[in-house]
């Protein structure tokens, strides 16, 4: 058997078993009890306090542990909106692209291998528009972020664009996290945080650039061939 292949289903038994041991522990009742404990243990050691916290966010949505969302939160309440910023949103990147990595070097050459030629439009695709299409996903919280990053992998589009593209796509929605955050004491769930109206003013987020581009190509003269 190929050793990336072995590689990746023991990276995938233990994301399965990282999640099934600490995924209970990220909810939001304990987000609330931990927010209570930690307050003064912050107040005293800040820089290593976001220096841990930093590492442990990386280290969740690297392996694409169950509960990024309240981690979030918790973040906005023991550090405040732009501290966390700055945290999460770094972290976040960070991880996603780590993820991204353990899936083109673990599966890219065998799924290419088994269905590339499937894959060929898609790939052709991402090379011409991947930018494009990443931050469209990434405007939009309805698609999985892990899911996204591991399909990314797949793809042709370069480790630097990935990287880029999800750092300034992600803003949005991470900022949104965090804003309710900062008020965790009075969120009750995770629906009061993504209501209706925000996942619908996401959505046309994410099909402006759609329209932008219909918009651009329509306007733009075509070419002509002429005679000289």
């Amino acid at each position: 058997m190929n050793k990336k292949l072995i590689i990746g289903l023991i990276l995938v038994c233990a994301i399965v078993l990282l999640a099934v041991n600490f995924g209970q522990h990220f909810t939001l009742e304990n987000a609330k009890a931990q927010q209570l404990a930690l307050n003064s243990h912050i107040a005293e050691h800040f820089l290593l306090s976001a220096t841990l916290y930093f590492i442990g966010y990386v280290f969740i949505t690297a392996f694409s542990i169950p509960g990024a969302a309240v981690v979030t939160l918790l973040g906005a309440a023991l550090f405040g909106f732009w501290s966390s910023l700055l945290l999460v949103s770094f972290a976040s990147t960070i991880g996603a692209t780590l993820a991204f990595l353990s899936s083109r070097y673990l599966l890219r050459d065998w799924v290419q291998a088994k269905f590339g030629s499937k894959l060929a439009t898609i790939n052709n695709g991402v090379e011409k528009d991947g930018a494009f299409y990443l931050f469209s996903l990434r405007l939009i919280p309805v698609f999985p972020f892990f899911l996204i990053n591991l399909l990314m992998g797949l793809t042709p589009i370069s480790v630097a664009k990935f990287y880029v593209v999800s750092q300034l796509g992600m803003l949005a929605g991470t900022m949104v996290y965090l804003n309710a955050g900062t008020q965790l004491a009075e969120i009750d769930s995770l629906s009061g945080i993504v209501s209706p109206t925000v996942l619908a003013s996401f959505a046309l987020l994410g099909l402006f650039p759609l329209i932008a581009k219909w918009v651009m190509a329509k306007l733009r003269p075509h070419n002509s061939s002429t005679t000289v």
